[in-house]
C-alpha cells in the first residue's frame, strides 16, 4: 500500500534554516518521491518502508536539534502578505456570494478581486486545479456581468429563470469536459498523487456548470453550489487553508439562502405574469 506524508519542520532557534535544508536534503536523498512546496514537504512511498525512513529521519533531526516541533498547523510557513490576501479573497468572495444571494449586480465587481487575488495565491501554492476554478470565475464574472446588465428588451434586463433543456445539456457537457481538462492537467503535471487530486477534480467540475448557470441567471446554479461547497470545507481545510475552509462553510450557508431567495422571486415573477 502507497502513502503520503505531510509534514512542515520548524525548528526553534533563531537560525531555523540549515536544519530544515539538511532534513529535505536527507529526503531528497531518501529515493522516494519528495514534493516541496511553500506550505510543507510531502513524500510518497511504500507503507512500511517509508514510515520507518520517516520515523528514523524525524529521531534523527530531534537528536540534532536541540529544540524543534513538526507542525501540521495551518499557516506556520505562511509570508504575512500571503496571509492578508487570502483574508482579503476570502473577505470579497464572502461579499460576491451575499451579492448573488440579492440578486445584486455587484456579486461580479467584488468576485473578481476575489478570484483575482486568489488566482495569484493559488498559482504560488501550486494548486492547480483551484486556480484553474478561479481563473474561470473570473472570465464568468466578467460574462456574467455582461449578461446581467443586457437587456432582454426595452425595458427589462435579463430575469431569475429556469434552465431549459438546452441549457441543462450544455452543462452536462462543462461538468464532462471539465473532467476530462482537469485530468490532462493533473496527468500533465503528474499530480495524482492522492485522493485530494480526484476530489479536486470533482469540485471544478461542480463549481463550472454552477459558476455558468449563475452567468445565465439560472436558479439551478445553487445545487452546484450547495454540494460543492459542503464537499470544499474538510477539502481545503485538509489542504491547510483554514480561512478558506471557513469561507466555504459561509458559502454553504448563503447557497442555501440564496437558493431560498431566488426561488421566492422566481415565484412571484411566474405569479406576476
Amino acid at each position: 500500500m502507497n502513502i503520503s506524508i505531510e509534514f512542515t519542520l520548524t525548528p526553534l532557534q533563531a537560525d531555523f534554516e540549515p536544519p530544515i535544508i539538511a532534513f529535505i536534503t536527507d529526503l531528497r536523498k531518501s529515493g522516494y518521491k519528495v514534493i516541496e512546496t511553500p506550505l510543507s514537504t510531502q513524500i510518497y512511498g511504500e507503507f512500511d518502508a517509508l514510515m520507518l525512513f520517516v520515523a528514523k529521519a524525524i529521531k534523527e533531526s530531534f537528536e540534532a536539534i536541540d529544540h524543534v516541533v513538526f507542525l501540521f498547523e495551518q499557516y506556520s510557513s505562511y509570508a504575512v502578505l500571503d496571509i492578508v490576501l487570502e483574508i482579503t479573497a476570502v473577505f470579497f468572495g464572502f461579499a460576491s456570494v451575499w451579492y448573488s444571494k440579492q440578486n445584486n449586480i455587484l456579486v461580479f465587481p467584488t468576485g473578481l478581486i476575489s478570484t483575482s487575488i486568489f488566482v495569484y495565491l493559488l498559482f504560488k501554492w501550486q494548486l492547480l486545479g483551484d486556480m484553474m476554478i478561479n481563473g474561470y470565475y473570473f472570465i464568468m464574472s466578467l460574462y456574467g456581468w455582461y449578461i446581467w446588465t443586457r437587456k432582454v428588451d426595452a425595458k427589462n434586463l435579463t430575469p431569475i429563470s429556469r434552465a431549459t433543456k438546452s441549457e441543462q445539456i450544455i452543462a452536462v457537457i462543462i461538468f464532462a469536459l471539465t473532467l476530462v481538462l482537469v485530468y490532462q492537467v493533473y496527468q500533465f503535471y503528474d499530480m495524482w498523487t492522492n485522493w485530494v487530486a480526484y476530489v479536486d477534480t470533482l469540485t471544478t467540475a461542480l463549481f463550472f456548470v454552477g459558476m455558468w448557470l449563475m452567468a445565465k441567471r439560472k436558479i439551478e446554479n445553487w445545487y452546484f453550489w450547495v454540494v460543492a461547497d459542503i464537499i470544499s470545507i474538510p477539502l481545503y481545510l485538509y489542504k491547510g487553508l483554514t480561512f478558506t475552509s471557513i469561507q466555504y462553510f459561509g458559502f454553504t450557508i448563503l447557497a442555501i439562502f440564496g437558493f431560498l431567495a431566488w426561488k421566492k422571486n422566481l415565484s412571484n415573477s411566474i405569479q406576476t405574469v
